[in-house]
């Protein structure tokens, strides 16, 4: 199955940010009504890795409750899985997006999350997280 590229379409993107000892994931007006949620914030402290991730739709686990998703278009929400803490996407069109893991007591285990320049952000958080 084909993905739609980001450059084929206009969507506005989340961003990932570091303030107040939180890493928080920002997204736009229509992504928040996709996931149901305005934002997402952890503890810089909970941030076990992140790195660009060449494959989101392969780094997605679980299903999605609640959220909205449309195979290889978008997913957006609270992703459930068995056995532990939930993941959190906001992923759409192709292309590398930013998966950040989180260690056990954070309110996610995973973050998979479009951004505009996945390197630039992984390489932003990792200066401000030392992971």
């Amino acid at each position: 199955m084909a993905c739609l590229r980001r450059e084929d379409y206009a969507w506005t993107v989340a961003s990932l940010e570091v303030q107040s000892g939180e890493l928080i994931v920002r997204l736009s007006g229509v992504e928040r009504a996709a996931a149901m949620r305005r934002e997402v914030r952890v503890p810089l402290s909970l941030v076990a890795g992140v790195c660009a991730e060449p494959d989101p739709w392969g780094a997605l686990r679980g299903i999605r409750a609640p959220g909205t998703g449309i195979p290889g278009v978008a997913a957006y929400g609270v992703r459930r899985v068995t056995g532990g803490a939930p993941d959190f996407a906001a992923v759409h069109g192709c292309g590398p997006a930013v998966r950040v893991d989180l260690a056990p007591g954070a309110p996610f285990s995973r973050l998979v999350v479009t951004v505009e320049d996945a390197q630039r952000t992984v390489d932003a958080v990792r200066a401000l997280t030392h992971t």
